[in-house]
């Protein structure tokens, strides 16, 4: 890709900088941010790349690759009101969560896949945030980058997206995944070594996309917020699976089991932190397959597909497997042996056609580096 010589094709000048944002996965901690608990994302590899060139007056034209690189203009004045193509309103709402008082021309291009559960959203905002941020010398630091891109998504693009996604592409670092406390934010980078152990991460986009997505979210946030108002606790962060036990006859039996997956699934994460950094990816293995049988079992969010994904991924080898995202479909994730990615994938494929389902797509990747500028 060479998104220079595309952008000075569409607007007929050079860019003034070229920037970009990964995509990521989350390793462990699922539907646990809205309860205070941790997160265990990565970058990946994949990556969004925005051309951007400041104009002299306050017109504002933005293209994507992805969309035939048809031209959406808007203008400064007009950002609070304007609506426009679905994807020009992440880009938009960047522009009016900064502040924006010039003029641009925005590019970009990408080679994260939409619709997968890897974040092309976030990539795309942190890739726009990250070259207005050093261009015009905003001064704003990474996590105050991470909140005004969430909030372009929150409020702009009417997501009501969590800040991980945000993080891990401004924060990414290779070869690490990034601990993060959805309760103060506060980060840590914590060493993941795939390679050197002959391992790789699958990522299996079941292309599954079910109904119950709409309002399941939503209810089982609700659920895990009325246990913690009924135990007096502020969030499942502060429950332990002990207290939660000894309380569970005054809770209604699928309140009780929305808690225990949040209880079990933080108490995963910080687990899967000890194990990673001693190397030890038989136990991290056994963590990420715990997780999906939670999410399963406890959460009721996953689907035909992705338990066929993981099943099969974990006989025919894998270290460990689990859905990853919001649920009821899109990807789930498998800890392989390098040797076996073609016969793990084979087999998915295999199954999934043996059942009907949809084709899969795959992936696979290593930690990668976050948001940066890549040229002027």
């Amino acid at each position: 890709m060479n998104i220079r010589e595309d952008f000075a094709k569409l607007f007929g000048l050079n860019p003034d900088l070229v920037s970009s944002a990964p995509g990521r996965v989350n390793l462990i901690g699922e539907h646990i941010d809205y309860s205070d608990g941790f997160v265990l994302p990565f970058a990946i590899q994949a990556r969004t790349y925005c051309a951007l060139r400041i104009r002299s007056d306050e017109r504002i034209r933005v293209a994507t690759n992805q969309h035939k690189r048809d031209i959406f203009e808007s203008s400064i004045s007009e950002l609070k009101t304007q609506t426009g193509p679905v994807w020009s309103r992440y880009i938009l709402g960047v522009l009016w969560a900064l502040g924006i008082k010039v003029g641009v021309e925005i590019l970009v291009d990408s080679e994260v896949p939409s619709g997968a559960g890897l974040s092309s959203s976030a990539a795309l905002e942190c890739s726009v945030a990250i070259a207005l941020n050093h261009h015009l010398e905003l001064g704003r630091s990474l996590t105050e980058l991470a909140r005004i891109t969430q909030r372009a998504e929150n409020e702009y693009v009417g997501v009501p997206c969590g800040i991980m996604d945000q993080s891990i592409s401004l924060m990414g670092r290779a070869g690490h995944a990034l601990l993060l406390d959805c309760r103060d934010l506060s980060t840590r980078q914590i060493k993941v070594d795939f390679e050197s152990h002959d391992l790789k991460l699958l990522i299996v986009d079941t292309r599954a996309h079910h109904a119950l997505a709409d309002g399941g979210y939503a209810e089982r946030r609700a659920q895990c917020e009325s246990v913690a108002k009924a135990l007096g606790v502020r969030a499942m962060r502060d429950l332990s699976l002990g207290e939660l036990e000894a309380a569970r006859t005054r809770l209604p039996d699928v309140n009780y089991k929305r808690a225990r997956h949040a209880v079990t699934e933080i108490s995963r994460v910080l687990e899967a932190v000890k194990v990673l950094e001693a190397d030890d990816f038989s136990n991290f293995g056994d963590l990420l397959t715990k997780s999906h049988q939670s999410l399963r079992d406890d959460y009721n969010v996953s689907c035909p597909e992705l338990d066929l994904a993981v099943d099969t991924a974990l006989n025919l080898g894998a270290l460990g497997a689990r859905m990853v995202g919001g649920g009821f479909g899109g990807s789930a994730i498998a800890l392989i042996r390098s040797d076996d990615a073609a016969k793990v994938a084979l087999g998915i494929e295999q199954a999934f056609e043996k059942r009907g389902f949809s084709s899969p797509r795959f992936f696979d990747s290593l930690p990668g580096d976050g948001a940066r500028v890549e040229s002027y």
